[in-house]
């Protein structure tokens, strides 16, 4: 929260347009894809897990519904669907690796970071698709009520469910006590592994349609589509209260921090600061927001271990 009321008072002295509705409007819109995948980001390293593939598959998806599109006479909401599908299959088959061989799923998605990214690349050619038919390219255009857009709508909605199915439905239990103790969760009689086989589907499903949402709202599709997004996606997560290694975090927590880094983001862009930059400064506040849980536990360990020591009689 502190870090978020910094950024608003800095952003607003930084330029005359910050605080415009319109500007707060965009602000969501243009990260409105970044902050879907990282709604069931939460649910993923809550398990104990972690998806890196997530910006890939976005390209992925978006690279198999242009290329579906281009290539066949399949009516255009078929290659949505076919596109929907190809997220949804690496998110199985990344699922699979990781619950039937007990594979890290650091490992496996890093994998598939580079792997799906290669193939979006392959479908692509390095060449640009375009030609969607306009009702496609007006989903992640579309104005509502005044300058309100659907994928802020969509946003807000999905947020919701997440938080309800989370943190006050059974679904949202299993995924706690997995990521607290995945042994005594077994023990209790949770189907761990079906559980996170589900969550990775689901990961790779959700990025695949912010992929495809994204080519609507770009109107067009290349091979490097959603590149580097799993930073800022990641950070969002642990940011947010979430701890990386599983088991704890919020929904609303994440929401602060989705907050903080959109404005972050727009602050500097506002501030005309380069765009390498900004993503050195998420890279900053990413290890931050893991070593600073990671300081505070030690340092309350080591408190409590000495005070445990000073008690115990010579």
């Amino acid at each position: 929260m502190a870090i978020l009321v910094v950024t608003i008072i800095v952003n607003a002295s930084l330029s005359p347009f910050y605080l415009g509705v319109n500007n707060f409007v965009n602000l969501f819109w243009l990260s409105n894809e970044k902050i879907i995948v990282a709604i069931i980001m939460t649910y993923v390293i809550i398990s104990g897990e972690i998806d890196l593939s997530v910006a890939s598959v976005m390209g992925f998806s978006a690279a198999v519904m242009a290329t579906v599109h281009q290539d066949t006479g399949f009516p255009f909401i078929i290659a949505i669907l076919i596109g929907l599908t190809a997220g949804a299959l690496a998110g199985l088959l990344q699922g699979l690796v990781i619950t039937r061989f007990g594979l890290p799923s650091l490992v496996v998605t890093l994998a598939g970071l580079i792997g799906f990214r290669g193939a979006a690349r392959v479908l692509m050619e390095d060449q640009s698709v375009s030609g969607f038919p306009g009702w496609f390219n007006q989903l992640g255009q579309q104005t509502l009520l005044g300058p309100l857009r659907l994928a802020l709508i969509i946003f807000f909605v999905g947020l919701v469910i997440a938080w309800v199915v989370l943190e006050k439905g059974a679904f949202g239990r299993k995924v706690y006590v997995i990521g607290n103790n995945a042994e005594v969760a077994r023990f209790s009689g949770v189907a761990v592994e079906r559980v996170k086989l589900r969550l990775f589907i689901t990961s790779g499903l959700v990025a695949g349609f912010a992929g495809v949402f994204f080519a609507a709202r770009l109107g067009s599709v290349r091979g490097s589509l959603a590149e580097f997004f799993e930073l800022d996606i990641i950070t969002m997560v642990l940011l947010g209260g979430v701890s990386i290694f599983g088991g704890s975090g919020s929904m609303f927590g994440v929401a602060l921090a989705i907050f903080t880094v959109l404005n972050i983001r727009n602050g500097l862009g506002l501030a005309n600061v380069d765009g390498i930059i900004q993503t050195g400064a998420i890279g900053l506040l990413l290890i931050g927001s893991v070593l600073v849980p990671n300081l505070a536990r030690r340092l309350s360990f080591g408190s409590s271990r000495t005070q445990t020591t000073a008690s115990v009689p010579p």
